[in-house]
């Protein structure tokens, strides 16, 4: 029964996908006597955590149950008080917990202050699962950088655009949609320059019940070249961070501030702007998730430097042509089919007419890779 009531704890937990960052996506289910009396799931980072939300339903028959929780309670005073603590003095006799917290501060103190309580805890249930339910915040966590999540949509023989730059729209409303709802849940959304120039993009969250949470829009410019008049600038709908080097002329760099943009002088490699020294910022100031809907240079240069963790590829059935039409990766490309970059936990599901295929970049191979708990990606 223990991966019975994990199975909820988990399905309450993503109800908040998108809506905790920093903070991990956390559930919790009491039950007793064989019935639940209480659940909750964290809501928001500096709002109660889910096990305070699950005590607070349960009331007076959280004395001597058992709860299920997705992810170690908290033994630390952060925003909000310890976890544990609040366990403890509820009387709770059980706690099952799917995995332990990568956080620091944690790692283990919670279930320990439980043990030391008199308290039996039972750990590892579901953990797989539990740890793919949070590979934003175990990458973030453990590494201070970004979860990448590469976006890409193509036709049947591999092109983004017609040779003539036009791109809309290659894949249907239906994955359209599938996107804005990935934009939903990302802190950041980082596309380059030339796309912003070709398409005066929006990089919102556009979903059908108006609900959407607009993510932060990181445009990687190097010389500062964003017009004053783009939609990026002047909708309102999200912050901007404009990403220059410091060879962006200084009056550019100056207007875009004026016109509501953060510009962040970034150091530059000889394509431009460094993106692993950008996503290193960005990771500082708690943006856990990025992301990826540029063009083939931007994707080429995440690849090569190891941001992506996530790959989504939308296939649609049609057939573009021309030898001069882009594809979804430049750059100096591989000499052989070998160190070609490989996918690993593939899925593939059909979107009225196209088909999905997203998994994760595989970091095997000799790379020097880190495995805390579950999937995650590198340092």
């Amino acid at each position: 029964m223990d991966e019975y009531y994990m199975h909820q704890a988990l399905t309450i937990a993503k109800y908040a996908a998108g809506r905790t960052s920093p903070n991990p996506l956390v559930g919790a289910v009491i039950v007793k006597n064989g019935r639940i009396v209480g659940q909750g799931w964290h809501r928001q980072a500096g709002t109660p955590h889910a096990e305070i939300h699950a005590l607070a339903q349960a009331g007076d028959l959280a004395k001597g149950a058992t709860l299920y929780v997705t992810l170690e309670p908290c033994s630390h005073y952060g925003r909000t008080g310890p976890c544990a603590d609040a366990l403890i003095q509820a009387g709770i006799k059980k706690v099952v917990v799917a995995m332990t917290d990568p956080n620091p501060l944690v790692a283990g103190r919670g279930v320990a202050r439980l043990r030391t309580a008199g308290l039996e805890v039972v750990e590892n249930i579901l953990a797989a699962e539990a740890a793919k339910l949070n590979e934003v915040f175990i990458k973030w966590i453990a590494t201070g950088m970004p979860f990448g999540i590469l976006k890409t949509a193509m036709s049947l023989d591999g092109k983004i655009a017609a040779r003539t730059g036009h791109s809309k729209w290659i894949t249907s409303q239906a994955s359209r949609t599938y996107v804005h709802q990935l934009r939903d849940t990302c802190d950041g959304i980082l596309t380059g320059i030339g796309t912003v120039l070709a398409d005066n993009p929006e990089l919102t969250s556009r979903l059908p019940d108006s609900n959407g949470q607009n993510p932060i829009r990181i445009i990687v410019d190097s010389m500062a070249r964003t017009p004053l008049t783009a939609k990026v600038l002047t909708d309102g709908q999200a912050p901007t961070i404009i990403a220059v080097t410091r060879d962006a002329p200084p009056e550019r760099v100056t207007a875009l501030r004026n016109a509501g943009a953060e510009v962040l002088e970034i150091d530059k490699t000889a394509d431009g702007v460094n993106l692993r020294h950008l996503f290193k910022i960005l990771g500082e100031r708690r943006i856990t998730s990025i992301l990826i809907e540029g063009g083939a240079a931007i994707n080429a240069s995440a690849l090569a430097a190891n941001l992506v963790d996530k790959v989504y590829c939308f296939i649609a059935p049609k057939i573009i042509g021309g030898k001069t039409a882009p594809g979804p990766v430049a750059g100096v490309g591989i000499p052989t089919i070998d160190q070609a970059t490989l996918l690993e936990d593939i899925t593939a599901e059909q979107i009225d007419a196209d088909i999905l295929i997203s998994g994760y970049i595989s970091r095997r191979e000799g790379r020097d890779v880190y495995r805390t708990c579950g999937r995650i990606g590198e340092s």
